[in-house]
């Protein structure tokens, strides 16, 4: 069907209604609407990280010593309570027998005690009071969304018993047909459900639940209900961000300055369609701010990493639209035709791409934990808004221009004739570099943990450390102590992972490093005391535990391998052929690697930021290739009579520009961030500025190599 051509008049409008949209959008954003500001960026949730939040430090009641598996039981247990919360709340040991939880965005730490109550025992018992049933007799307990009888939606709780629970619950259920078995938290009953009948399978759902969040918190008070542990609350402070004032400021300048650069780029090569996307960009970030805000979503940053690999898909799909404009034009088509043709041939490569990532996301959301979620859901928000404003705002606005006059071929621009790049034939160079990346890495990880160090160098959040609560004589702010009292506690570490926290209220600074040697807690105290005058017996230090833990890594690992499982069925019913999925995963797997042994030469602190940067180079990969096999693919379906290996070294080559320009817009963001932030920021990202790199040499000249070589296999009769 023929796309008619649109009039100046309703070029006009179409302009002005989006002009009026996005203005709606930025002063939403930027001030906010009514009293409460709805909507402004100034209301977004933000993480622990950036903003600070409250802090419980709880301890094991009674003279006993805990076990460490009973201490990391409790620990994991309280983290999944905690997560009702925030997303990004933590949990992690403190000494010996203390546990510390951190809850972002939050400034009352008396209600969030009131709230979270006194962590104690759960139980299931008969309506006259017997114990029938502990926490400890459950294995799962999860909220979820189904139908009643009447094809009505309701919410629930669905239990899983271990094989003891799954005994008693049937002899409990059998005897107890028709009456209650209140769930009993600590004392007090959260729920009183009525049983139905005799449940023996194990398996068992609680309905009645007004809300999903209703439901969700119940699952989690059942899942975290049997602590081994008694605890009571031993101290709780309001602190401030992690990374402090200075690295939000010059993150969100960084941000600015690079969307701007962006823009700026696109202009210069594209002319009228990048001043179309620079538009589209604009609106798009817009809208991110307003939607973060309306689902309280909380922000950190591996969300603001997500919110980064988003925009970089954003600009690729214009880019890749754009391109595809560019080649209309060659051919000789009008602009006009050369427009919707151009959006039309680029719907395939956009939406695998981004349906791909989107898969990943939704998978790193509903099994990861911590950060992994965090990341999760702004990538996934992203995504879905980078698709809606490449397809469709960036479309009626270069419709619209064209429609006012802007008709000219100048100023769309077309390609210059290209000579097809023989990158096959360099395969096996191009493979020997990728192996010699990927083997330097294992050899110096194998050379730093041969003389008893750590293979990476691992930072608190994931080794653990130490954290040093200082009351200084002056009210120091954030800002100054990142500026006066970080840069001599780095000093004394070699390490830039350093984090400080001030207790609201207080002269009192909490400064977590690093474990450090006795020698080296003496000498940060002495220096505190001879530079800052601190009175030295209100200095203490106390060993903490990972922020990051085994289970949570274990989520992770889980979250990743399921995420890349599903990336890769779904490029298989895409592209009917299961070396597309397989190539493109052992890139991925490559991209990942190279990176890895990156941090292993540099020595770059492996902390929470790893996992975000880890999964944005993921994104970013399947993104890159992805763009490479449609091509492949389009040609294969349209039977050209090329042989493979020109056909492949052809598609690499009318993709090469959409390579080169996506990697120079993300790869612009990602520096300024890397100028102008502080320590902690930077060492965020460097890797992603390597990653980017890596993802732009593995999809030009890996990805489509390895195709080709699978492709191969049996196929004896396929020249060269």
């Amino acid at each position: 069907m023929k796309n008619k051509k649109w009039s100046k008049g309703k070029g006009a409008i179409s302009l002005v209604i989006t002009l009026v949209v996005m203005a709606v959008l930025i002063f939403g954003a930027a001030i906010g609407y009514g009293e409460d500001k709805v909507c402004s960026a100034e209301k977004i949730k933000l993480g622990l990280d950036l903003a600070g939040g409250v802090s419980i430090t709880y301890q094991v009641e009674g003279d006993q010593t805990p076990t460490d598996e009973e201490m990391a039981d409790t620990v994991y247990k309280l983290q999944k309570r905690v997560s009702v919360y925030s997303t990004e709340a933590v949990a992690y040991r403190e000494g010996t027998n203390r546990i510390t939880v951190e809850i972002p965005g939050v400034s009352d730490a008396n209600a969030v005690l009131s709230e979270l109550g006194k962590p104690g025992s759960l139980e299931f018992q008969t309506a006259d009071g017997t114990v029938i049933l502990t926490g400890s007799d459950i294995q799962e307990a999860t909220a979820k969304t189904q139908q009643d009888e009447l094809k009505n939606k309701e919410y629930v709780v669905a239990l899983k018993f271990t094989a003891d629970g799954t005994s008693k619950f049937a002899t409990a259920t059998s005897e107890n047909v028709g009456k209650t078995l209140p769930i009993v938290y600590d004392g007090e009953v959260i729920c009183n459900p009525t049983v139905n009948q005799a449940i023996t399978d194990g398996e068992a759902v609680i309905t009645g639940m007004e809300s999903y969040e209703r439901a969700e918190a119940l699952a989690t008070s059942i899942r975290t209900g049997a602590l081994k542990l008694n605890l009571k609350e031993l101290r709780s402070n309001v602190v401030g961000a992690k990374l402090g004032t200075e690295a939000i400021a010059t993150s969100l300048r960084a941000a600015l300055i690079g969307l701007i650069l962006v823009i700026i780029f696109m202009i210069a090569i594209y002319r009228v369609p990048g001043f179309a996307s620079g538009l589209a960009l604009v609106f798009y970030v817009a809208l991110v701010l307003v939607v973060l805000n309306l689902y309280e979503i909380t922000l950190t940053l591996p969300g603001i990493a997500g919110i980064i690999l988003s925009i970089g898909m954003a600009v690729d799909a214009n880019v890749i639209i754009f391109a595809r404009i560019k080649e209309e034009l060659t051919s000789g088509r009008t602009v006009d035709g050369a427009i919707d043709t151009g959006f039309s041939k680029a719907l395939s490569a956009i939406v695998d791409g981004n349906v791909t990532t989107l898969i990943a996301a939704v998978v790193l959301g509903l099994r990861g934990t911590g950060s992994v979620k965090g990341f999760a859901q702004t990538l996934a928000i992203g995504v879905i808004i980078s698709m809606f404003t490449a397809l469709v705002v960036t479309r009626i606005i270069l419709k619209a221009l064209y429609a006012l006059g802007l008709n000219s071929v100048g100023l769309y621009g077309v390609n210059k004739e290209r000579k097809t790049v023989d990158f096959l034939s360099k395969r096996k160079i191009f493979f020997g570099i990728s192996i010699a990346a990927i083997c330097a890495g294992f050899i110096f990880m194998a050379v730093n943990s041969s003389g008893g160090g750590d293979s990476l160098n691992f930072s608190m959040e994931f080794k653990g450390g130490t954290s040093t609560n200082v009351t200084f004589n002056e009210d120091y702010s954030i800002a100054d102590i990142d500026s006066k009292v970080v840069p001599k506690i780095e000093a004394i570490t070699g390490d830039g992972n350093v984090e400080t926290q001030k207790v609201a209220g207080t002269k009192e600074i909490v400064i977590k490093t690093r474990e450090l040697t006795q020698e080296e807690r003496e000498t940060m105290k002495q220096t505190l005391v001879k530079d800052f005058s601190v009175d030295e017996s209100l200095i203490t230090t106390e060993s903490i535990s990972s922020t990051i833990s085994s289970e949570m890594k274990t989520d992770a690992i889980v979250a990743v391998i399921l995420a890349t499982i599903c990336m890769l069925i779904y490029i298989i019913i895409r592209f009917r052929d299961v070396r597309f999925a397989f190539s493109a995963v052992l890139a991925l797997l490559h991209d990942v690697l190279v990176v890895l042994a990156f941090y292993a030469i540099s020595r770059t602190s492996v902390g929470g930021t790893f996992i975000a940067c880890m999964l944005t180079i993921v994104g970013y990969s399947i993104n890159a290739t992805i763009v490479i096999f449609d091509r492949i693919r389009e040609k294969l379906r349209e039977g050209s009579r090329l042989e493979l290996k020109e056909l492949v070294n052809e598609s690499i080559t009318q993709t090469l520009s959409r390579s080169i320009y996506t990697s120079i817009t993300t790869f612009i963001t990602i520096a300024v961030l890397f100028i102008l932030g502080v320590t902690s920021i930077r060492e965020f990202a460097l890797p992603l500025m390597v990653g980017i790199i890596c993802g732009a040499y593995s999809s030009v000249c890996v990805t489509g190599a390895l195709w080709f070589v699978f492709k191969k296999i049996g196929k004896k009769k396929i020249k060269e």
